[in-house]
C-alpha cells in the first residue's frame, strides 16, 4: 500500500493545493473557467491525441473493454435512476445523480493517474472509457433528466440534440478519433506540431488536478454563500429561491455506488466476459476496474446547472467521492495489483 501511496499523493497533492488556492482567494473564482477551458478544449485533447496516436490500435478497438464498460454503465445509470427516485428527486435531479454515478473522473485525474500506476499501456482501455462516457451516458442522462417535464419545452428530443450538440463540439472525442486515425495508419506529426501537442499534453496533468480542486472549492463556497441567503431571507419572513440543502440520505448512497458498487460491478461483468471465453485481458479488466474506482467527473456540476438539476446535490457528491478516493483508490490498487 505505501508504495501506491506515494505514487498517488501528488496527485490529490496537486487537487488539494487548488482548493486551498481558491479556498483562500489567491486564484479568483473567475479564473476558473479560464482553467477549464484550457484543460478541455487544449491541453487534454493533446494529451489524448498522444496517447490514442502511440497505442496499438487493436487496444483502441477493444470491443470486449467497451460491452463491459458499457454494461456497468449503463446497469449503474438505471439503478441510481431507480433507486434514487422520490418526493424530492424526479427525473431531473434523478438522471444526473446516475450520471456522477456512473462518469468518475479520467480525463482530468484517471489518465495521468493511472498510466504513473501502471504505465502507457494503461491508456488503451481509458480512452475507450472515455469516448463511452462523453457520448452515450452522458447524453442518455441528459434525456432521462427531460422525462419529467423539466425545462419546460425542452423534452426528451430536445434534451438528446443538445448532448449530440455538446459531443459535437467537444473536442475530446475528435481528438481521440484522430489518434485513432493516426494510430491505425501509422503515420506521425510533423516535428514541430508534434513537439507543440507535446508541450500542451504535459501541461495537462497538474492543470487538470489542481482545477479540480478549484472547482470543489467553488462549489463549497458557493454554497455557503447560497446558505446565508437563505438564512437572512427566513430571518427577515421573506421567500427564498435558493434549494434547501440535500439530505445525506441523497448523497450518501450516490457516493457508495461511485466508489464501492460500480468498480465492484466492472470486475463481475469483466470476469463473467473472461469466462464466457470473450478476449479480455486481465490487465485490460484491471485498468477499467481501476477507472470505475476514481472519483466522480467535475463536468457534471456544470451540466446540472445548465439543465436545472440540483447542483448542490451533485457538487457535494463529486467533492465526497474526491475526498474518500484518496483513501479508498490505493486500496482498491492493492487489492487488483
Amino acid at each position: 500500500m505505501l508504495p501506491v501511496f506515494l505514487v498517488t499523493f501528488p496527485f490529490f497533492a496537486l487537487i488539494a493545493a487548488g482548493y486551498g488556492a481558491a479556498r483562500a482567494r489567491v486564484l479568483p473564482l473567475d479564473a476558473i473557467p479560464g482553467l477549464n477551458t484550457f484543460v478541455l478544449y487544449f491541453a487534454l485533447p493533446c494529451m489524448l491525441l498522444r496517447f490514442g496516436a502511440g497505442t496499438p490500435i487493436g487496444q483502441l478497438l477493444d470491443g470486449s473493454v467497451a460491452l463491459v464498460w458499457g454494461a456497468s454503465a449503463l446497469a449503474v445509470v438505471v439503478g441510481v435512476v431507480v433507486f434514487t427516485r422520490n418526493q424530492r428527486i424526479g427525473w431531473n435531479d434523478g438522471a444526473f445523480g446516475a450520471l456522477v454515478a456512473a462518469f468518475p473522473n479520467t480525463g482530468f485525474m484517471g489518465v495521468p493517474l493511472l498510466v504513473a500506476l501502471l504505465g502507457a499501456q494503461a491508456a488503451g482501455p481509458m480512452i475507450i472509457t472515455i469516448a463511452f462516457d462523453l457520448v452515450v451516458t452522458s447524453s442518455l442522462c441528459i434525456a432521462l433528466s427531460r422525462l419529467d417535464g423539466a425545462g419546460g419545452h425542452h423534452g426528451p428530443r430536445q434534451a438528446a440534440r443538445q448532448a449530440l450538440r455538446g459531443v459535437l463540439v467537444n473536442p475530446m472525442p475528435w481528438s481521440i478519433l484522430l489518434g485513432v486515425l493516426l494510430s491505425a495508419a501509422r503515420w506521425r506529426l510533423p516535428g514541430p506540431v508534434e513537439h507543440t501537442i507535446a508541450m500542451l499534453a504535459d501541461a495537462a496533468s497538474p492543470v487538470a488536478l489542481f482545477t479540480i480542486g478549484a472547482v470543489l472549492a467553488r462549489s463549497a463556497l458557493l454554497a455557503r454563500e447560497h446558505g446565508a441567503s437563505a438564512a437572512v431571507a427566513a430571518a427577515m419572513g421573506t421567500t427564498s429561491k435558493i434549494p434547501p440543502r440535500a439530505p445525506l440520505a441523497d448523497v450518501l448512497p450516490v457516493v457508495a455506488v461511485k466508489l464501492l458498487v460500480h468498480p465492484v460491478l466492472v470486475w463481475v461483468l469483466g470476469q463473467g466476459a473472461m469466462a464466457l471465453g470473450l478476449p479480455l485481458s486481465s490487465s485490460a479488466l484491471m485498468v477499467i476496474v481501476l477507472v470505475a474506482a476514481l472519483p466522480s467527473a467535475s463536468n457534471v456540476s456544470m451540466l446540472a446547472e445548465r439543465f436545472g438539476a440540483d447542483n448542490g446535490r451533485i457538487a457535494r457528491i463529486i467533492l465526497w467521492t474526491t475526498v474518500a478516493t484518496f483513501f479508498s483508490f490505493p486500496f482498491a490498487v492493492g487489492l487488483l495489483r
